[in-house]
C-alpha cells in the first residue's frame, strides 16, 4: 500500500494489496484513508452500513451452497493480524458483524494449551478452518508462531525462520481446496496504541479490556515492528497476499475490511443452488394441502 491516492475506480483490493517486494511499515501511514469516497468520520458509520444489503446476499448465496451441499461450495477464510489495540474486536464487530451469524466462523486464538503444544503448530490452526459455505475469522492466527514466538525468543531462530515457507504452503493448500484468504495486518501508531491503552485505564467500564501484560509487549514494539516486515515481506504471496489497513481511525479500519469482504465475496461470482425437487409438482402439493 503506498502514500499515493490512487484513483477513485480502483477497487479497494488493489490498493490495500502489499506490493510484492521488501516491506518497510515506516512507509505505510496508519492514518491513511486510501478508497475512502465520503467524507472522512462525518458519514461513515453510514457508509459502512450501506455495504450491508450486498455484503449479507453474498454471505448468504455463499452459507446456501454450504448447506445445500455444494461439492464446489467456496470458502472464505479472514486472518486479523495485528498490534495491542489495532482493532480485530472492533472489526468483528462492525464489519464482520452486518453478516448473518449463522454463516460465521469465529476463532480467537490464544497462548496454546498443553494439549496443542503436543502437535506441531498448525495442527490447531487447521482445525479451525472454516467449513464450505463459511466465513472464517481468525483473531490473531498461525503468524503468532514467527511474530510472538520469535520477539520472545520462545523457540531458536532456525525453526521460526523455516515456518515461513511452511505457511505459504498451508495457505496455497487452502486456496487449491477452494478457500479464499483475506490477511489483514491491522496497522495502528505507537502513539495511537498508547492513547487506546491510556483510554482503558481511564474509563472503569473499559478496565475489563486492558491488560497488564499489554505494556509488556509494548516495549518490544521495534522488535515486533520487525517481524511484521518480514511477514508481509516473506508472505505475501499471489495465493494469498496482505493487506495493510491503516487502524489508527478506526471508522476508515472498520469500512476498510468491510468493503474489502465485499469485494472478496463479489469476486466470487456467487449464486444460489439448484433446487433438489421438482419445484412445480411441490407447488401442486403445497396448494393441495
Amino acid at each position: 500500500m503506498a502514500k499515493k491516492k490512487k484513483s477513485s475506480n480502483t477497487s479497494l483490493t488493489d490498493q490495500l494489496r502489499v506490493p510484492k517486494g521488501k516491506v518497510d511499515l515506516s512507509d505505510l501511514d496508519p492514518r491513511a484513508t486510501p478508497g475512502y469516497p465520503g467524507n472522512g468520520k462525518k458519514d461513515a458509520a453510514e457508509r459502512t452500513l450501506s455495504l450491508q444489503p450486498e455484503l449479507s446476499d453474498l454471505q448468504e448465496r455463499l452459507y446456501a451452497a454450504g448447506r445445500a451441499g455444494d461439492p464446489d461450495a467456496k470458502r472464505v477464510l479472514v486472518i486479523l493480524q495485528g498490534m495491542d489495540t489495532s482493532g480485530k474486536g472492533g472489526v468483528i464487530r462492525h464489519a464482520i458483524g452486518m453478516v448473518d451469524p449463522q454463516g460465521v466462523q469465529l476463532k480467537a486464538f490464544k497462548a496454546p494449551t498443553a494439549a496443542e503444544k503436543r502437535h506441531d503448530y498448525l495442527w490447531r490452526i487447521r482445525k479451525a478452518v472454516p467449513s464450505p459455505g463459511m466465513i472464517g475469522i481468525f483473531d490473531r492466527s498461525q503468524y503468532e508462531d514467527v511474530l510472538t514466538v520469535r520477539v520472545n525468543k520462545m523457540v531458536p531462530a532456525a525453526t521460526w525462520r523455516k515456518r515461513f515457507a511452511e505457511i505459504n504452503a498451508f495457505e496455497s493448500e487452502l486456496v487449491d481446496q477452494g478457500t479464499t484468504v483475506i490477511k489483514c495486518f491491522l496497522h495502528v501508531s505507537r502513539d495511537k496504541q498508547k492513547e487506546r491503552l491510556a483510554e482503558r485505564l481511564a474509563d472503569p467500564e473499559k478496565y475489563w479490556k486492558y491488560n497488564p501484560g499489554d505494556v509488556d509487549e509494548r516495549v518490544k514494539w521495534d522488535a515486533y515492528q520487525t517481524a511484521y516486515a518480514d511477514v508481509l515481506t516473506r508472505c505475501n504471496t499471489e495465493a494469498a497476499p496482505w493487506f495493510v489497513i491503516p487502524s489508527d481511525r478506526k471508522w476508515y479500519r472498520n469500512w476498510a475490511v468491510a468493503q474489502l469482504l465485499t469485494e472478496h465475496l463479489r469476486a466470487l461470482d456467487l449464486g444460489w443452488p439448484e433446487a433438489d425437487f421438482d419445484v412445480e409438482a411441490e407447488k401442486e402439493r403445497l396448494a393441495q394441502s
